[in-house]
């Protein structure tokens, strides 16, 4: 009898994980993490009036219904903001002599910036639209390469090498300026740069 019960509740344990979320589940994951949605829609568009479009897209699209996991929720949410982000802004590769920088900044820079994890807004929303998503898609939210060329609508080879001119753009910009060192918290423009992988 109580191997019996025990099946049961593991049975309904598996399937409460795997029931598909609701309207109201969605409305709470952006009620409660407006904040960093939010930031999330403004860092991919640069643009105030463009973030609160596509923050107010993602909810209405999200809230129509979606075959996804209750335990997804918040992933799918940043998931369809970032494809709003990408309708709304069409970011096409620039032509890589044109938009590469001429910092001369070392990979030992570029990568001390991830390591330290603290990143300067105004150094993303500088980068052009194209390396700006790149960036926000494949450094702060960990999406895969081929994941993002498919999203975007570009090649692979495009995505690493836009990935590679924000790096080297960024690292121009902290390294020209000591203020980059800042703990996180003390002041007004930081941001964590690990975030959760979307399913």
């Amino acid at each position: 009898m109580r191997i019996m019960s025990y099946r049961r509740q593991i049975r309904t344990g598996k399937d409460s994980a795997n029931e598909c979320a609701t309207r109201e589940d969605f409305c709470r994951v952006f009620t409660e993490n407006l904040n960093g949605l939010y930031q999330l829609s403004y860092l991919l568009t640069g643009d105030d009036a463009k973030a609160q479009q596509c923050f107010v897209a993602g909810l209405e699209d999200s809230v129509k219904g979606n075959n996804v996991f209750r335990e997804w929720t918040h992933s799918w949410a940043k998931r369809v903001i970032i494809r709003n982000a990408i309708r709304i802004l069409r970011p096409q590769p620039t032509d890589a002599d044109s938009s590469a920088p001429a910092s001369g900044v070392s990979k030992k820079s570029r990568l001390r910036i991830i390591r330290d994890a603290h990143l300067e807004i105004d150094s993303v929303l500088a980068l052009e639209d194209f390396e700006r998503v790149v960036f926000v898609m494949t450094v702060l939210e960990r999406y895969s390469d081929h994941e993002s060329a498919l999203l975007i609508g570009c090649s692979i080879e495009e995505i690493q090498a836009a990935r590679i001119c924000a790096l080297e753009e960024i690292a121009h910009l902290a390294c020209s300026d000591s203020s980059w060192e800042v703990p996180l918290g003390c002041g007004p423009h930081q941001l964590p740069l690990i975030t959760n992988t979307p399913p």
